[in-house]
């Protein structure tokens, strides 16, 4: 979405800094992102095509396998990750659709102002 649309999306539905906290957007995009789990398990998708289930348990070694799953398909009912089956082998493996690859340079930018500030 261009800069122009993207901001004129925002007052079409009543996004002003003045209001923010009735920003139905802003307050779905942190309801998925912002939940427990969810930011890590994106960000270790953004810098591979695929991943299978225990190199994600790796990355994020507290998170429970159990909570893993749930959050896995909670990404995939959100159209963020998707999940493929290897049709000769049979294993699953999790990647980032187009709607998650677009996360990308905000995790990078979270990334570097982590480094730099936290």
């Amino acid at each position: 979405m261009a800069q122009a649309e993207a901001v004129k999306s925002k007052r079409d539905c009543g996004c002003t800094p003045e209001n923010y906290e009735l920003c139905e957007h802003f307050i779905n995009a942190f309801r998925v992102i912002g939940k427990k789990w969810n930011g890590l398990i994106i960000s270790s998708l953004c810098d591979t095509k695929y991943m299978r289930f225990k190199d994600l348990a790796h990355c994020i070694t507290a998170c429970s396998d159990r909570v893993l799953v749930e959050r896995l398909k909670e990404l995939e009912k959100e159209k963020i990750v998707k999940r493929s089956v290897d049709k000769d082998t049979g294993i699953i493996s999790y990647g980032l659709t187009e709607k998650g690859a677009e996360l990308k340079p905000v995790f990078d930018q979270i990334h570097d102002w982590a480094d730099k500030w936290v």
